[in-house]
């Protein structure tokens, strides 16, 4: 068993590996290897190429790795949080939070320049604040309500969106509409020097806390009786979640369901603990939402498909499956 979860692990490097090595090389300029590795190497190539790799593909590639990872183990907290399998940031509203946040920022208030990671941060803790007040009324214990309560904000806030959206100037509605949809047209270092730390720093604080995050598995009583204390611990991560989903759809718009799928995959070729299961999701993850905007950008020749349209057909698919296995138990 151990060696064929050292293999496991082994190949999903390697399949990262991969991943960078093809995205590199994917675009309108053709670069061979060894046009790439000079690049990389060195400072005296073509100044055009050099743009193309450093500027545009490299950003957009980790942009779509930290987005994808981020998701993921968001996705993964939720669930372990909530012991809900069809907990997501999507679906928590978190996502429809700070959206609004970010659009209210964009067409309500774009005299005040707000930063927009800190708008969508504020709309993103809206929707838990919501969320968690519905969850204390019923003391915790029926956490199912907390699924119930996250789709219920999620509507509201996506349609206090929309009623933004009908009534603003069709340029910026339409500027505000595929930036919703989800893209990484604008990635920048700047982009992924707040993304990144955000999501490692969740990281690392999720596994500093995962026996915790472990024996809340279990039951909220027998957490207690391990010197859990559940509800700190639920809120914070409930919190951060929401400030990493608010960075993520700041710099990327709305991508729905990978904090859904990911978790569940990797259940099933790393483990339930939160250890591989965090460190699992955010390798998945991050190779998926690359893969996903590999296939957004080169589809089709001269148009992008935003991303929120692959993640989310492909998400609503695994949705009723993951429905029809749990009926079918």
């Amino acid at each position: 068993m151990a060696r064929a979860g050292y293999f496991r692990w082994l190949l999903a490097l390697v399949a990262l590996l991969f991943t960078l090595l093809m995205s590199i090389r994917l675009g309108s300029a053709a670069l061979s290897y060894g046009q790439i590795w000079h690049i990389l190497t060195t400072s005296d190539s073509n100044a055009t190429f050099q743009a193309i790799i450093w500027q545009i593909r490299l950003p957009r590639i980790a942009m779509a790795f930290f987005a994808g990872a981020g998701l993921a183990i968001c996705g993964a907290l939720l669930q372990n949080m909530s012991r809900n399998p069809l907990a997501d940031p999507y679906l928590f509203g978190l996502t429809a939070g700070a959206g609004l946040g970010a659009s209210l920022s964009m067409i309500v208030f774009p005299e005040q320049q707000l930063p927009l990671a800190l708008s969508a941060f504020v709309g993103a803790s809206l929707a838990v604040l919501l969320v968690v007040l519905v969850c204390i009324r019923h003391g915790w214990q029926q956490l199912q309500v907390m699924l119930l309560a996250g789709v219920a904000v999620s509507f509201m806030l996506s349609a206090i969106s929309s009623f933004i959206l009908y009534f603003a100037e069709p340029f910026a509605a339409n500027r505000v509409i595929f930036w919703l949809m989800g893209s990484l047209s604008r990635s920048d270092w700047q982009g992924v020097a707040v993304v990144a730390p955000a999501v490692l720093c969740l990281l690392l604080v999720a596994l500093a806390f995962r026996r915790q995050l472990d024996a809340m598995l279990l039951h909220d009583e027998s957490a207690r009786t391990l010197g859990v204390s559940v509800e700190r611990v639920r809120l914070f991560f409930l919190l951060g979640t929401s400030a990493v989903t608010a960075f993520i759809v700041a710099q990327c718009g709305g991508i729905a369901f990978v904090g859904l799928m990911i978790p569940h995959l990797v259940r099933q070729w790393f483990g339930v603990t939160m250890l591989p299961l965090l460190l699992g999701s955010a390798l998945v993850g991050g190779i998926f939402l690359i893969w996903v905007d590999n296939f957004a950008r080169s589809l089709f020749m001269q148009q992008e498909i935003p991303l929120g349209v692959i993640t989310s057909l492909l998400g609503s698919v695994f949705f009723l499956l993951l429905l029809r296995r749990q009926q079918a138990g």
